[in-house]
């Protein structure tokens, strides 16, 4: 329970460096937005690799090369997924989702506010994080596709520009 052998431990140390420089090595080679924070999508392949390389590192039935395919495959799906966001739209709306405006003007949204699950008090929460003592200061309050909140401070009519993807943005946008 505490200790098997010294062959086992060994084998953790080898295969962890080895697995180690091998996903820094295909993080690199497939750029920056492998572990972007956008959306679930990105999310599930982040958990995924965590997963992938404890299951190298801890069971000896993962050869090193396996885990190391697997950790490839998670890396080139990222990067397909990822181009071909960026090529069609219509791919990007299957993968991503949009963002919900929750707040806007003075007002909440109580449907979008619901159908997002948010409370009126997590609203709150993310105005006071934000550095706004109320609501009289802010614009908009946007859930983004990653799940954060994005807080837009009065701008009056120039916030038409960074709302114009939200869902919920009201049509004179």
């Amino acid at each position: 329970m505490f200790f098997d052998s010294w062959y086992d431990l060994a084998r953790i140390l080898v295969v962890g460096i080895f697995a180690y420089a091998g996903l820094i090595g295909l993080l690199r080679l497939t750029g920056k937005r492998t572990l972007a924070r956008m959306n679930a999508f990105d999310f599930i392949v982040t958990v995924a690799f965590g997963s992938t390389l404890a299951t190298v590192l801890l069971s000896s039935e993962v050869s090193l090369a396996e885990g190391l395919l697997a950790l490839g495959l998670l890396c080139g799906l990222q990067f397909a997924v990822a181009w071909a966001s960026v090529r069609w739209e219509g791919f990007q709306d299957l993968v991503k989702a949009q963002p919900s405006l929750l707040f806007y003007r003075g007002r909440m949204i109580d449907e979008r506010l619901r159908l997002e699950r948010v409370t009126r008090d997590e609203i709150l929460a993310a105005v006071r994080a934000q550095g706004h003592a109320g609501l009289e200061a802010v614009e908009a309050v946007v859930l983004e596709t990653d799940g954060s909140f994005s807080v837009v401070a009065g701008a009056g009519d120039d916030a038409a520009g960074s709302l114009r993807n939200v869902r919920g943005t009201p049509a004179q946008f």
